[in-house]
């Protein structure tokens, strides 16, 4: 598929390539409903309309700068474990930007947060995937799914996110199939992106710029 990027730009990547933050924010959780969320520990920034970079692990630690949005057509992050089992997903809006939140059991996968146009395809039926907005980042995550490895379904809540942010239009799971996570993130009109993972508990985050 051909990547083109988007108008303002797209992605980041941790530690020295992402930082955020999580102060005065809304969260919306799998229910739906907002709340207070929990502060979350920045990280350095990347970007999404130069070469492509590979991410670093984050620290957990906080940071009270947080670095400009950047722009890149994809970010690569490695794998810190094997197999990665997603806990749970989450949308939250902040004063800036908009969050998506995956949370992974212990470790987390080897992940590709890219530009991508449709038509979009769901894995692996191959049935037609409508994802609302008009830029899109695809996120796939390897040797990552929301069953642990004997089957057993660890996350059983909501595949689709429609908070309707002032960036972030909706969030869709593409497929769950042989180990390989894939969700796509329908923005409105694109945006600068930070992207990072952080620990305890593990977590990839991606911040859309307003």
């Amino acid at each position: 598929m051909t990547r083109t990027p988007l108008p303002r730009s797209i992605v980041g990547a941790p530690v020295l390539i992402a930082v955020l933050s999580l102060v005065a924010c809304t969260a919306v959780g799998p229910s739906g409903s907002t709340g207070a969320s929990p502060s979350v520990e920045p990280s350095p920034s990347a970007s999404i309309l130069e070469p492509s970079a590979t991410a670093a692990p984050a620290s957990s630690e906080p940071t009270e700068s947080l670095p400009p949005f950047a722009c890149t057509p994809s970010v690569t992050m490695p794998a810190t474990t094997n197999r990665a089992t997603i806990t749970d997903v989450r949308v939250g809006t902040h004063e800036g930007y908009d969050r998506v939140v995956f949370e992974f059991e212990a470790g987390t996968p080897q992940m590709v947060i890219e530009a991508v146009l449709p038509p979009f395809f769901q894995d692996a039926s191959g049935l037609p995937l409508e994802v609302a907005g008009s830029a899109f980042l695809k996120v796939t995550m390897t040797d990552a799914s929301r069953a642990s490895l004997d089957g057993v379904v660890i996350y059983d809540g909501p595949t689709s996110f429609e908070p309707g942010f002032d960036q972030l239009v909706q969030l869709i799971e593409g497929g769950d199939f042989e180990a390989v996570s894939t969700w796509y993130l329908g923005l409105n009109g694109g945006g600068c992106i930070r992207v990072l993972t952080l620990d305890d508990p593990s977590r990839l985050v991606i911040d859309i710029e307003h």
